[in-house]
């Protein structure tokens, strides 16, 4: 059951006067990402056949990892299936989201695994819920015995088009974001947008704001399908409640997994550290730590895109229209174009900081050019820093836009 795999090998030897053995091995991997609408209906047979590296027989046994409030909104329906194509269930709720992203969740799953008496070769785990808990139960399976297959249910567009689709595991460490992680594909992720039926409008903002990110910087056509539909896509819930938004909801979903995956495959195991896809995510790991809970981790991620689109238009790559466009239509997506920690002494030139740390002592800042594409840059000054942030702030201030979360949504769970 684990994820396919082949090796090319080598084994050389050096004699002299310190003989030396040289190991090449070289593991291709492949998983699978399927559109999987109705999963947990009762005659859908693709959790059963439609992926054979994770297929499901009758007799089989189970540990599912579910997010507590995926149970209370969506058990029922998926204890019903398990039960009526035979598979015993073993089921753990967990209380997932970023502020509980630590050290001690992976334990609690590890010792779930332990528990249950899992055989690592045919027994993968399911996880099901929001990217937190994907992130959790995926570095717990790839540190189980060296290595244990399971499979990623995303229940939150988050999920869907980002933290489902790659093959990074991670929780927070002290202050950092993701500090402690593997690179570990899932044998398969079900993407089933039925799940975004019960999100609430801004966790379903928190996933359009990845979507965007890849729109940005790879897309213009995703881009002009954001602004048409985007908030109409957050008042249907994803669900095509006309055949208009049916076909839209399918295009920005599955485009997104395209242009993500696209992006990834030559570059799994981050080889090469200029990544598009690290768009957005220069500055927000650090303002989404400090800002805890105040912030998911789109919106972080929305406010470093703002600042980065007001860097390309000082910078001559973003047209002033360009721009507008940008932040109006992060604005229309219920998406903060500002944090209060912005204001905080030093914040950016210490995120930058720490990114060059991981990014090798470079900065290899992905900025956008246009709408669509973009470039990096290695160059990007405190002063340039300083400037672009009150031009962010004059921007925000002339959208009138004051984002204040819910209060009751603020360190809630994200799968619901």
């Amino acid at each position: 059951m684990h994820n396919s795999a082949s090796y090319t090998d080598g084994l050389t030897r050096r004699h002299s006067a310190s003989p030396t053995w040289t190991v090449e091995a070289v593991k291709q991997v492949r998983y699978h990402v399927v559109e999987a609408s109705g999963l947990f209906d009762t005659d859908s047979t693709l959790l059963l056949s439609g992926c054979a590296d994770a297929a499901l027989r009758p007799g089989d046994r189970r540990l599912v990892v579910i997010d507590s409030t995926v149970q209370e909104l969506h058990g029922e329906r998926i204890t019903r299936y398990f039960d009526h194509h035979g598979i015993a269930v073993t089921l753990l709720p967990v209380s997932a989201d970023e502020s509980v992203k630590r050290w001690s969740l992976v334990t609690d799953v590890v010792d779930a695994m332990n528990d249950f008496g899992i055989d690592r070769r045919r027994e993968p785990v399911i996880a099901i819920g929001g990217g937190v808990l994907l992130d959790v139960v995926g570095l717990a399976a790839s540190l189980y015995r060296r290595g244990t297959p399971y499979i990623r249910i995303p229940t939150t567009l988050v999920g869907l088009v980002d933290a489902g689709v790659g093959v990074k595991t991670g929780v927070n460490y002290g202050q950092g974001k993701n500090r402690l992680g593997t690179y570990a594909p899932a044998v398969a992720t079900f993407v089933d947008r039925s799940f975004l039926s019960t999100l609430d409008a801004r966790h379903l903002s928190n996933g359009l704001a990845e979507i965007l990110k890849v729109a940005l910087i790879k897309s213009a056509e995703l881009f002009d399908l954001l602004e048409d539909f985007g908030p109409l896509l957050i008042e249907d819930r994803f669900q095509g409640s006309t055949p208009a938004l049916g076909t839209a909801a399918r295009r920005v979903v599955s485009e997104a997994i395209h242009l993500m995956l696209e992006e990834l495959q030559p570059n799994l195991w981050e080889q090469c550290l200029e990544r598009c896809v690290d768009y957005g995510h220069t500055f927000s790991p650090t303002i989404e730590m400090e800002a805890l809970p105040e912030l998911l981790h789109g919106e972080a991620v929305t406010v470093d895109m703002a600042l980065t689109t007001v860097m390309g238009r000082m910078r001559g790559d973003v047209t002033e229209h360009q721009s507008q466009r940008v932040l109006a239509l992060m604005d229309r997506l219920g998406l903060p174009l500002w944090t209060e920690v912005l204001a905080r002494p030093g914040i950016l030139d210490g995120a930058l900081a720490d990114t060059v740390r991981h990014r090798d002592g470079q900065q290899r800042l992905p900025l956008p050019v246009g709408i669509g594409h973009h470039r990096f840059v290695n160059d990007v000054t405190p002063e340039e820093l300083d400037t672009a942030l009150k031009e962010l702030d004059t921007a925000r201030r002339r959208t009138g836009q004051n984002f204040a979360p819910a209060a009751g949504l603020v360190g809630a769970g994200e799968a619901a």
